[in-house]
């Protein structure tokens, strides 16, 4: 039966699969990919040899010219520098990397950068510049003119537009799309059908399926809110948060460590379940902003709202940051680089980095606009630089009773501490007792070196000038593993000893040094660190003490086996235990109560109440304005700028009025989040529209410049964005108003004759069929098979875990708890177009490539997934095989199974040649791997 079984999966694993697309970047993202990663390091390393400037100053080497377009292609003597789509033909990748020439000559920039032109040309190398693109525009920009583009104008409401067929729209959202269809001849389809309405409400709002029982209970009621009812039980559901959150981690690229040695940020997770806690209680999105911005500046009524204000600030640092650059300052203004971009298209969808090294080409933002705003940021403390620099983590505050707890237990660190600072020093100062000390004068029963068996060749000191009788002996540092000394006391009774040995130290000594004792009790091993001085009167070291017989065999053993370094050896002492206290120094009494002082202060250490942390920043001790970083050197500095915002957007013309000891933080939030900021509410209601709708009324989500889309319907953005903030900012309000309107309703049926008008549906006369993201294909088929884990919230990684390298996750829980590592996603999210957590993205990637055919046929965890839907199947109580299909394609597809399908699936299941568990594990997989189930109509 294997040609059978193959056909099938032919059926219905491939033949299913259709509409084949690259996710090829939009024209928009690609500029914005050369203005921020390309333009910079062209201006800063190659433009003083390869630039219309260079030229006119008689220093263009090569005849090429690197500061337009034409010039790239064009090339100079060896031929076009970039081959627009062919990395291996660009003569620049080869220069960059040192191969043939070698660009630039001072040194070879690092790979990431390499990295970066590499991509831009796999892009096609698109690049906005003309003949004229070395000279910066006029510091004089019309910021006036500029706030004639329509995102900078100040959003108002519409008159809702009147239509004809007034008995179609269920409210003023199906008015607008409605007037525009009508205007250009077109109908909207019918409405989707029950069944397919649950379906895709139910992944649009909490991100998992219906259950065929819910699906059963929805088409059956027959009230007339039922509909109402369910968006309202959905949004409503926990699982609300975790769908929504996980959209806006997407726009905060949320990442759990860094590329650079997969360090791992321990307490991410706190703010991706601040997040998601935010849209479960309806956060109002203005508070939702400024505590991301400034929380830890802002005042809160409760410990609850201070822990959460300062886990919001997360947000500023949780870039992908090398953090290893040696020059601080340039990486300084790299993390607030990173930050403006963050929040310039998060929230605003400005590409305001691209004013960094000159006046932002195509949108009214100056240089002197981006300085402002990074002097803002760089007072905000978000690193303490060593040579590997580290993010920066502040306590949370907590509730009385653990803080007391907490404080009580530092309280006593700080006092063990300071007597083991005392004792040290102490010890410290009683290490003057040093030069030649005769045996005799040595207490209890001492062995001299020179009554030591020797093994090897040993040679004697007097070098260091303290020590025992005649002198020392080492091991040359030569021989290792060849030479011992053996110490051997005369005991004259038994009993129980401390066993000192006196050596000499140096910075040229061993480290671990191996010493075997042989007592009563048998061999111990040990070993020294002769590095270090020792504590008794800065010649002995206490081994410990042991029990030993009358002149019984004992001994002492030094060993150079395993060492690097100089071993040495003056003497052993043997001190009976009940003379220690009058015989020895009192140095030894200050060594043992400081061994003891260190034992309790590490087993108080390891039962330690601990603090909670959380990523943040801190405001910086000295407030400072930023000069211009001309051309964005950090070494090459222009005029002063006052701290500030972005002028095209804001109404008044007046610098904004800072505190002169704060970064200006709180101000920045506010501004964003104000009513009167022409960006902010537009963009967030556009996102939302574009998470339900798969497009938004703006197409580029993340860019309302120049170079970005215009409204398909900007009546009705502007009408939604104005309600939206009066109508108090929130989220939960202006989704259930998208999702009963009919226009959410609509069917995903093709209408040849709108399609000639309108083929890309810009007018919404249909819903779009969308692609399930990743966690949601993810979570479904853990859902189907029972495993699905919905605790939520708390760490996604061992604390244990260092670095991310190689890491696989084997827990199922939902898939926005699975760790999001930088140099480890799980293999579904890299197959299903997963969002770069190192970027802002607004809009994800849906490609169809044959790769996601091969994960769903092929990897572990699809078919694991599929033998335990298949177990869980076969352990249901089912009247006929057929009813067992039937609620296999419910459980999964939201549908029973097309007469076509049941009839297929039917005669393999039944096929008695098979195993039957084997069947219906081949029979999940194989609807695992239909376009509908990874789709939603």
């Amino acid at each position: 039966m294997k040609p059978f079984i193959n056909w099938l999966h032919v059926f219905l694993l491939i033949g299913q699969m259709s509409g084949f697309a690259s996710g090829n970047s939009t024209d928009g993202e690609g500029v914005q990919f050369f203005e921020t990663k390309i333009r910079p390091v062209l201006i800063e390393k190659c433009y003083r040899c390869h630039s219309v400037e260079a030229d006119q100053a008689g220093k263009l080497k090569g005849g090429l010219l690197l500061d337009h377009r034409e010039g790239l292609l064009l090339g100079g003597a060896s031929g076009p520098a970039v081959v627009p789509g062919n990395v291996d033909e660009s003569l620049l990748i080869d220069a960059l990397r040192y191969d043939l020439l070698q660009m630039p000559p001072e040194g070879k920039l690092p790979e990431t950068i390499v990295n970066d032109f590499v991509t831009w040309i796999e892009q096609g190398a698109p690049d906005p510049r003309t003949g004229d693109g070395a000279v910066p525009r006029s510091a004089e920009m019309d910021i006036e003119a500029g706030r004639d583009h329509w995102a900078y104008q100040p959003p108002r409401i519409a008159p809702v537009p009147d239509v004809n067929d007034s008995t179609w729209p269920r409210n003023d959202i199906d008015r607008f799309i409605l007037a525009r269809l009508e205007a250009e001849g077109l109908r909207p389809v019918s409405d989707a059908d029950r069944i397919t309405l649950i379906r895709r409400l139910s992944y649009d709002l909490v991100g998992l399926p219906p259950s065929p029982e819910e699906i059963q209970r929805f088409v059956l009621d027959r009230s007339p809110t039922a509909y109402e009812d369910l968006v309202d039980r959905f949004l409503a559901s926990p699982h609300f948060g975790e769908r929504w959150g996980r959209h806006w981690l997407d726009v905060a690229r949320f990442g759990e460590s860094l590329t650079l040695r997969g360090l791992v940020f321990k307490e991410a997770w706190r703010y991706r379940d601040y997040v998601i806690d935010a849209f479960n209680e309806d956060m109002p999105f203005d508070q939702f902003v400024r505590e991301q911005i400034a929380g830890d500046l802002l005042d809160g009524e409760t410990i609850e709202d201070r822990r959460r204000q300062i886990v919001a600030t997360s947000f500023l640092v949780l870039g992908n940051t090398n953090l290893e650059e040696q020059d601080k300052e340039q990486l300084r203004m790299d993390m607030v680089d990173e930050q403006i971009e963050t929040i310039g298209k998060a929230l605003l969808a400005q590409t305001i980095s691209c004013a960094r090294c000159h006046d932002h080409k195509f949108d009214p933002i100056p240089t002197s606009d981006y300085y402002a705003l990074a002097g803002i940021l760089s007072n905000a403390k978000a690193m303490r630089h060593a040579n590997v620099s580290a993010w920066i983590e502040v306590p949370l505050p907590m509730e009385a009773d653990r803080e007391a707890v907490i404080v009580a237990h530092e309280k006593s660190v700080s006092a063990l501490e300071a007597q083991i600072k005392e004792l040290r020093a102490s010890l410290k100062n009683s290490e003057a007792g040093k030069g030649i000390l005769e045996p005799e004068d040595v207490p209890g029963i001492v062995v001299d070196d020179e009554q030591a068996d020797r093994v090897g060749e040993w040679k004697s000191s007097t070098y260091s000038g303290n020590f025992i009788g005649s002198g020392y002996l080492h091991d040359d540092n030569q021989g290792k593993g060849e030479k011992t000394l053996t110490f051997q006391p005369d005991l004259s009774k038994a009993g129980l000893f401390e066993v000192w040995i006196a050596y000499s130290p140096g910075a040229s000594r061993a480290s671990a040094v191996p010493i075997t004792i042989l007592s009563a009790e048998g061999e111990s091993d040990h070993t020294i660190d002769m590095r270090q001085q020792p504590p008794i009167e800065g010649r002995y070291l206490r081994i410990g003490e042991f029990r030993f017989e009358a002149n019984g065999q004992a001994y002492l053993q030094i060993s150079n086996e395993g060492t690097r370094g100089h071993v040495t050896a003056d003497a052993v002492v043997w001190i009976p235990a009940e003379q220690v206290a009058s015989s020895a120094p009192s140095s030894l009494t200050e060594q043992n109560e400081l061994a003891r002082l260190e034992s309790e202060l590490k087993a108080l250490s390891q039962n330690a109440p601990q603090r909670d942390m959380a990523m943040s920043v801190v405001e910086e001790d000295s407030i400072r304005d930023l000069k211009i970083h001309i051309r964005g050197s950090v070494h090459n500095l222009g005029q002063e700028v006052p701290r500030g915002f972005l002028r095209v957007a804001t109404q008044s013309d007046k610098g904004p009025r800072l505190p002169e000891d704060e970064s200006g933080r709180r101000q920045l939030a506010d501004w964003v989040a104000s009513p009167q900021n022409p960006l902010t509410a537009r963009v967030l209601v556009n996102r939302v529209w574009h998470w339900l709708m798969g497009e938004g009324l703006v197409p580029s989500v993340d860019n309302f410049g120049t170079t970005g889309d215009s409204a398909s319907h900007p009546e009705l953005l502007d009408t939604l964005a104005v309600r939206f903030v009066n109508e108090g900012w929130s989220i939960k309000t202006l989704i259930r108003k998208i999702v009963v309107s009919r226009t959410y309703q609509l069917s995903t049926e093709r209408d040849p004759s709108a399609e000639r008008i309108d083929p890309e549906n810009v007018l919404r006369w249909r819903m779009d069929r969308r692609r399930l993201d990743a966690e949601s294909i993810r979570d479904t088929m853990l859902w189907a098979s029972g495993q699905l884990d919905l605790e939520m919230s708390g760490p996604s990684f061992p604390e244990t875990l260092a670095a991310d390298y190689g890491f696989k996750s084997k827990r199922t829980r939902r898939s926005v708890y699975e760790p999001v590592f930088r140099n480890a996603l799980p293999e579904v999210f890299e197959a299903f177009d997963f969002a770069d957590p190192s970027l802002v993205v607004g809009r994800r990637n849906t490609s169809t490539v044959a790769t996601q055919a091969l994960f769903l046929m092929n990897h572990p965890f699809v078919i694991q997934q599929a033998q335990e839907t298949a177990a869980r199947l076969l352990e249901m109580d089912f009247n006929a095989v057929d009813d067992r299909i039937s609620y296999a394609y419910q459980l999964i597809l939201g549908r029973s199974p097309t007469e076509e399908e049941l009839s297929i699936a039917s005669r393999f299941v039944n096929d008695p040649t098979h195993p039957e568990e084997g069947s219906w594990s081949l029979l999940v997989q194989s609807i695992f791997a239909t376009i509908d189930f990874r789709s939603i109509q």
